[in-house]
């Protein structure tokens, strides 16, 4: 279990990847033929849970992410959350839990002087359009550029790099919220394989990429100190499944993600 409450009170950086569209099946697979040799060296098991998303697409399972509603277990008994915005009174939460008394997380850590900062992908982070800029201004700052989205054959290389730079100014001064989210594995990513169609094999393709930059991502910041890792998928993402083409749909591909959380240094 982890007592996210303490780590918070510590102190304690705190890194959460999205890794946008990521189907539990396909990352699964990715895995067990060895393609995702750095995620396997640091996945808590050498696994990824099979979660199910509190939102089809980017927007809303992001918001509930931030609002404390992460992915959960398929099961009637799930473990205890990492973080939950303060509940009614009646209602008891176990000490391990971080309660922010704030209308989303990222103004609760700002409570306790952490610094929040986003590096976004896909361009519902881009704060190219008023949509686009409802995620980015929840945090202190947010980082988006055209080569972090994921027409950029090398965009998680991209991300890494800002986060690295990031993570390198406010070593030291205070405690840090770095989110990531790598938009390699969403649409388009046929390029990973040399064609224009998208598939879950291009998103295999795509993830196998990502996973290099992402092991030099955790390198590069637990090098110095202990974090606290948050990584998962927003939903997944429907390449002709039974039919099915795309993502904001109620189907398994969709709704099933990979989720992992562990304290890394």
């Amino acid at each position: 279990m982890i007592d996210a409450a303490q780590i918070i009170e510590s102190s304690t950086g705190i890194l959460f990847v999205t890794l946008d569209s990521l189907r539990h099946d396909v990352a699964h697979r990715a895995l067990e033929e060895g393609r995702t040799p750095r995620l396997a060296r640091l996945l808590p098991g050498g696994q990824w849970e099979r979660r199910q998303t509190p939102g089809t697409f980017t927007l809303p399972a992001h918001m509930a992410f931030f609002s404390g509603f992460l992915p959960k277990l398929p099961q009637p008994k799930q473990p205890t959350r990492l973080w939950e915005c303060r509940p009614p009174a009646f209602k008891e939460v176990p000490p391990e839990t971080f309660v922010f008394d704030a209308p989303n997380l990222l103004d609760g850590l700002a409570l306790h002087d952490y610094r929040t900062v986003c590096v976004g992908g896909v361009t519902y982070f881009s704060a190219e359009t008023p949509l686009g800029s409802v995620l980015p201004t929840m945090f202190h700052e947010a980082h988006w550029r055209p080569e972090f989205c994921s027409p950029d054959i090398d965009s998680t290389r991209h991300q890494v790099d800002q986060a690295l730079a990031i993570a390198e100014q406010y070593d030291g001064r205070r405690p840090l919220f770095l989110f990531l989210n790598v938009s390699a594995t969403h649409v388009p990513h046929g390029h990973y394989l040399g064609c224009s169609e998208d598939s879950a094999a291009s998103q295999a393709a795509a993830l196998a990429y990502a996973d290099a930059h992402l092991g030099l991502l955790l390198d590069g910041l637990t090098a110095k100190r202990r974090w606290l890792v948050i990584m998962c998928a927003d939903h997944g993402d429907a390449y002709g499944d039974d039919g099915y083409h795309g993502r904001g749909i109620a189907h398994p591909v969709v709704w099933n993600v990979p989720f992992a959380a562990w304290v890394h240094g």
